[in-house]
């Protein structure tokens, strides 16, 4: 049912979608005193926080403490007898999360002023949405401005349809009610290698199909390597340079057929996990009858957000690369004040990247062989076993990777391999938007004994002055 009890038609701002992209710009929108309406089909958060980012980084989170308490005899904490997993209450507490979020962003919106309805929004013309409503009929609605914040969906490969129970996309997979028994997982990308990890930790057999030579294409590769050997470590097989061709059922479960350099081989599993990417939705949202123009598969955008019709913008997954709620969000946000009359414009330095691997990956600025393509640098790498904090956690294995540019000494990337890399880069982030130098890191005390110490040791590195590690001659 509509939250909104408003009569209201027409509005100055109207927001298709209340993703990490849609629900902050409203939220925005409401406090600049900007009259909105947000439209939602289904999940308030978007895919991110019910089907996505949130409930995988829980359960994610489940597996890992699993593992640690496994380990934990190293600390002399003896645990009698094994772990077990129970699917079903884990589930619960996930979906006790996604819920608890869910609400709280319909709370923030109607305490901001915006009105909501549920329902699927399509553009009817450059200042009309009709909503075929949840709750049955249509309504149709103007605005001065709109905002087109549709999110993204999974890609589909031919020969292995969401629509068969064994085959799972990202939001089949966090929905599971038991942990598979031989999972194969098409893509080895962070999507599936956080979730494949995942349930490995869990007590599934695992099975990764990438079609590359590598694991998570573009990341670094010293990231890439250490990531891959735990992997392995965890019992995951690891198939590169591999096609997944096609399934069909078995007496047990199914069989999965691969195409690999050597051949054809088949897999038997219960389930494949189909993790190659996503597509944005543009489609069927009436951006032709809006006159709203493409960009490939995107919808095309200037440094606004704007559309090829000013007072259209688009935001999130929708507009352009990176396909990341925390980018969404920014751009939620910068279209809220554009719309409100503030003259901004996107000037990100940085877009940072997380992957919730084990180890985690987190990345600002650029990494290692992106700079050294540009030019000449420096690189301060101090391994995780060199950190006071990381004995006395147990969390050893993993580096911090500080990138600076040989004349300016500027800090021009961060890469973080390890335990809390994904808290641990906000300050990197940072670093790369203001500038800094290699010193500022170097020269701001930071509290002993803690994780951060290491970015501040690996940018010294960079310039020769690490205290903990020997500097490279």
């Amino acid at each position: 049912m509509s939250d909104s009890t408003s009569k209201t038609t027409h509005y100055q701002a109207l927001i298709l979608g209340a993703g990490p992209g849609g629900y902050p710009c409203g939220i925005r929108l409401g406090q600049l005193g900007v009259k909105t309406l947000v439209v939602e089909k289904q999940h308030f958060g978007g895919v991110c926080l019910n089907v996505g980012c949130i409930p995988s980084k829980a359960l994610i989170t489940a597996a890992k403490r699993l593992h640690e308490i496994r380990d934990a005899g190293v600390m002399g904490l003896v645990v009698q007898g094994d772990v077990t997993v129970d699917m079903a209450k884990m589930q619960a507490w996930k979906s006790g999360i996604t819920g608890k979020l869910n609400n709280g962003i319909r709370g923030l919106l109607k305490g901001n002023g915006v009105d909501v309805v549920d329902g699927y929004g399509t553009l009817t013309g450059a200042n009309e949405v009709t909503v075929a409503l949840s709750e049955g009929g249509t309504a149709t609605y103007t605005a001065d401005h709109i905002v087109i914040a549709t999110g993204s969906r999974p890609i589909e490969i031919p020969g292995f349809s969401y629509a068969d129970a064994p085959i799972l996309d990202s939001t089949k997979a966090l929905a599971l009610d038991e942990v598979p028994e031989h999972l194969v997982v098409v893509g080895g990308g962070y999507i599936g290698l956080e979730m494949g990890g995942m349930f490995a930790k869990l007590g599934a057999k695992v099975t990764v199909v990438e079609a590359t030579d590598g694991l998570l294409p573009g990341f670094d590769t010293d990231a890439v390597k250490l990531v891959q050997r735990t992997l392995k470590k965890s019992g995951v097989e690891i198939l590169l340079e591999t096609k997944a061709k096609g399934w069909e059922k078995a007496k047990q479960g199914i069989t999965v057929t691969v195409e690999t350099k050597d051949g054809l081989k088949e897999i038997a599993a219960s389930h494949v996990l189909v993790t190659v990417g996503r597509f944005p939705n543009t489609e069927e949202i009436g951006l032709d009858a809006a006159g709203v123009a493409k960009d490939g598969r995107f919808v095309k955008v200037d440094g606004q957000r704007r559309t090829t019709v000013p007072h259209i913008f688009a935001v999130g997954d929708v507009a352009c690369q990176p396909m990341l709620a925390h980018k969404a969000t920014y751009e939620g946000e910068l279209v809220a004040e554009v719309i409100a009359g503030h003259n901004r414009t996107y000037d990100a330095r940085t877009v940072p990247s997380v992957v919730f691997t084990d180890p985690e990956i987190a990345v600002a600025g650029l990494m290692e062989h992106e700079a050294r393509a540009k030019g000449e640098v420096l690189v301060g790498k101090v391994p995780y076993g060199a950190i006071g904090r990381a004995l006395t956690t147990n969390e050893t294995d993993g580096f911090y990777k500080v990138v600076v540019d040989k004349d300016s000494k500027q800090v021009l990337g961060v890469t973080i391999c390890g335990a809390h890399a994904s808290d641990l880069i906000s300050e990197a982030a940072l670093a790369v938007e203001l500038f800094a130098e290699a010193l500022d890191i170097g020269l701001t005390i930071h509290p002993h004994p803690t994780f951060g110490e290491g970015l501040m040791e690996a940018a010294k590195a960079a310039l020769g002055e690490a205290v903990h590690i020997l500097n490279k001659k």
